[in-house]
């Protein structure tokens, strides 16, 4: 498994910085001695430039693991504290190479190792989480790829929930417009059976008038008008059987 290319370049940044370290060491032995140390500074200018720009590319990377939930956030905040040692290293060498501190002479040995050359904690011994310690870069990603794996299953079925519940909205929304659909028809059903049963009332009662003036025999509602509509005829039948 190929390791994160943040803590490859991590790594690479730590060794520029013990390489930096070196030349120091190397230019101030130089200056001691009566050598011509004017190549080392050179080099050294070049070097801590370059290790400036690295440190901000691992802080950018970090920024875009973080944001995009690549990495939890314990493993962010260790990354951080990594990238603070780099910051604070880096400007000790600064400092050192301008002549403004005492070099304190390291070996190679002690940069790698968790020791000081005169009981100085050594800068890079970081404190790991109790979830990270003891474990390799390798044993780490797997973790972190893990974590990563949960959490995209629980953003699926997190999805197909609200993708079910939309569903279900259009549905809803569906059948309220076929009902309001249905019970505007209902609504002008009832207005033109209403206008029709005011029609044939007055008609009849038009008809009762001119009957009851002539003398005349009042007309059974069978004989005025089988036209009507069943509901209109019943109710008109209705009028005369309770005359």
């Amino acid at each position: 498994m190929s390791q994160d290319p943040w803590l490859q370049n991590y790594d690479a940044t730590c060794r520029l910085a013990q390489e930096i370290a070196e030349n120091i060491h190397e230019r101030n032995r130089q200056q001691r001695t009566g050598g011509n140390p004017a190549k080392i500074n050179m080099t050294l200018r070049a070097s801590l430039q370059k290790l400036k720009q690295n440190i901000a590319q691992l802080q950018e990377g970090l920024l875009r693991s973080s944001s995009s939930r690549r990495i939890m956030q314990s493993e962010a905040d260790r990354r951080q504290n990594l990238i603070d040692n780099l910051l604070t290293r880096e400007k000790q060498l600064n400092a050192t190479f301008k002549g403004d501190i005492a070099e304190p002479e390291p070996s190679r040995s002690t940069l790698m190792s968790g020791g000081a050359a005169a009981g100085t904690p050594n800068p890079w011994l970081i404190e790991e989480s109790e979830e990270t310690k003891g474990l390799s870069f390798g044993e780490i990603k797997q973790q972190q790829q893990r974590i990563i794996e949960v959490q995209d299953a629980g953003l699926d079925a997190l999805s197909a929930v609200i993708s079910r519940q939309k569903i279900m909205g259009q549905e809803i929304g569906n059948e309220l417009d076929e009902q309001n659909e249905i019970i505007d028809d209902l609504a002008h059903l009832v207005d033109k059976t209403d206008g029709r049963i005011r029609n044939e009332t007055r008609r009849v009662k038009l008809v009762d008038t001119k009957s009851a003036s002539c003398g005349e025999p009042h007309l059974h509602p069978f004989t005025f008008n089988r036209t009507l509509d069943k509901d209109v005829y019943q109710i008109i039948q209705n009028h005369w059987y309770h005359k």
